[in-house]
């Protein structure tokens, strides 16, 4: 793998990657979008900043993309100047976003007509990680294909599974998801009814913590059930909701039980129809507080 990338989504977690990649001597090419942490920095060590996903493409031997979802993996790929347009001849594209499976087996079979190789790279883990190069990686597709990027992979990831064939690295990421944005979810619930209880928040939380509630999902809205600081978890309940709503959506298509996370689903959505759906998950706690 030349030393040529290109990132398309510099958010939260993609500032993260771009950060990882130049600081591992890689040359990299982003793309302009309002949503784009700010790139001075990055410019400054000669990070070119393009107009369009073909232009990326074009200069991008590897182009990792880290967008919201399925609908704008496939705008990146397939849109209006998208980046299969530019694509280069052998060039691997690695969706680290969270997507549907049928999305990925979709823009593999497309990435594969342009000339290109596809696998999906699913994150876990939060911004924080991804700034200190220690995300996790769920990599479905082929494993030939992987091992031609690992060393890319290895700029910004601890952990690196391979899942199986393409789609699997999200179909796993959605199943994590479901776990973890559940147990939130339940912690929240229990929360708020602690505080409509009168009940202190920290023995509240002490008392979870030493028994068989404690764990990451924990300690990440702790600070908000202590302090009202939400930043504990970077993860808006608009994403969440869409995260919840793949999985959803993939339950139904493979005929398993998902009465749970139809249940997180609908008190992700009730707290969305009370407020900013950008707020952060840990306020779920204020929004489930607010009524029944």
């Amino acid at each position: 793998m030349q030393h040529r990338l290109g990132l398309i989504g510099v958010g939260l977690m993609g500032i993260g990657i771009a950060s990882n990649l130049v600081s591992k001597g890689y040359t990299l090419s982003v793309m302009a979008h309002p949503g784009n942490q700010p790139l001075d920095d990055l410019q400054r060590l000669g990070v070119r900043v393009l107009d369009t996903p073909a232009q990326v493409a074009q200069q991008s031997d590897a182009l990792l993309i880290c967008v919201t979802g399925s609908a704008q993996v496939e705008s990146v790929l397939s849109g209006e100047q998208g980046a299969l347009a530019g694509l280069r001849p052998g060039s691997v594209v690695i969706d680290c976003s969270t997507s549907l499976p049928q999305t990925s087996l979709r823009m593999a079979a497309a990435t594969q007509a342009a000339g290109g190789r596809f696998i999906d790279a699913a994150m876990t883990r939060t911004p924080v990680e991804a700034m200190q190069g220690r995300l996790n990686l769920l990599v479905g597709g082929e494993i030939e294909t992987l091992d031609a990027v690992r060393p890319v992979l290895a700029c910004f990831a601890e952990n690196i599974t391979h899942t199986g064939p393409v789609g699997s690295g999200h179909q796993m990421k959605l199943l994590h998801n479901f776990v973890s944005l559940g147990t939130v979810t339940l912690i929240a619930e229990a929360a708020a009814c602690a505080r409509a209880a009168g009940l202190d928040s920290a023995t509240f939380t002490d008392i979870l913590s030493r028994g068989g509630a404690g764990g990451t999902a924990l300690e990440r809205i702790k600070p908000y059930l202590l302090h009202d600081d939400p930043t504990g978890l970077r993860f808006s309940l608009a994403n969440a909701l869409k995260d919840i709503s793949y999985y959803t959506d993939m339950v139904a298509q493979m005929g398993a039980a998902g009465a749970v996370a139809e249940g997180v689903r609908a008190t992700l959505q009730t707290a969305i129809d009370r407020g900013d759906p950008q707020a952060l998950v840990p306020e779920l706690v204020s929004r489930l507080r607010a009524g029944s």
